[in-house]
């Protein structure tokens, strides 16, 4: 496996992505971008990189905050999300300068590319969907599902699946049947996998605090999982 850290700017900022590939693979190759949750790109997302390479996929976990920021509680976690989420045009255009540098790269095959994201990183997937990224596909695990409010009537042509916990309590079933009337509304071609029984980051073993909402599901961490890889095998064909 080949691993490299891919440095791209926006506004003045330096931001640091992650990218792993199998060079024996081909030399070019399907790519899937990878958004992180609040806490910042993390070893989390670069493992997700790196069980994609080792799938025949470029895997690019991306930087949001800037090279080197990382958050180290929820407060500061808070604090580095909160400014994109309040200035979503703002968030979308880094989304998309993220995803110059990924195409950029001489082994991606740039009309083969596909986005992912947890939590927070979910809901930047969506917004790339939303805002017509040129993206194949989006797939939100755990995502916040909230609509951006620049995007009103925008048609979507991007694949969208949405992986979810059903008893996550910041993305109640009203929340998740908006976002259906949204996407049906734009006629996108969507998805909703909700997993019964099942809280926040479901996907990450490290999330143990059910007062807070966060569980991890060994079986929903499983399923999205195979999911993932059936949308990806569909829409990067």
């Amino acid at each position: 496996m080949v691993e490299m850290r891919i440095e791209y700017s926006h506004e003045g900022s330096l931001f640091e992505g992650f990218l792993c590939y199998d060079e024996t693979r081909g030399p070019r190759l399907p790519a899937v971008m990878i958004s992180h949750a609040w806490a910042g790109r993390g070893e989390f997302e670069c493992n997700k990189a790196r069980a994609l390479a080792a799938r025949g996929y470029v895997g690019f976990a991306i930087d949001l905050y800037g090279k080197g920021v990382l958050g180290a509680n929820p407060e500061q976690n808070a604090a580095l999300m909160q400014p994109l989420l309040n200035d979503r045009p703002k968030l979308q255009a880094r989304l998309k300068v993220a995803l110059a540098a990924l195409v950029a790269q001489p082994m991606v095959e740039a009309k083969r590319v596909a986005a992912m994201g947890f939590c927070f990183g979910g809901l930047c997937v969506l917004d790339m969907a939303r805002s017509g990224a040129a993206v194949q596909g989006v797939v939100s695990f755990h995502g916040l599902l909230t609509k951006p409010g620049n995007t009103e009537g925008q048609p979507i042509s991007a694949k969208v699946l949405v992986l979810h916990g059903h008893d996550d309590p910041m993305c109640e079933v009203a929340q998740v049947n908006a976002f259906e009337q949204e996407m049906t509304a734009v006629g996108a071609d969507w998805q909703v996998h909700a997993y019964g029984n099942t809280l926040h980051s479901f996907t990450n073993p490290a999330a143990n605090d059910r007062s807070f909402g966060t569980l991890y599901s060994d079986s929903a961490d499983r399923r999205s999982w195979v999911s993932l890889l059936n949308f990806l095998e569909e829409v990067l064909a």
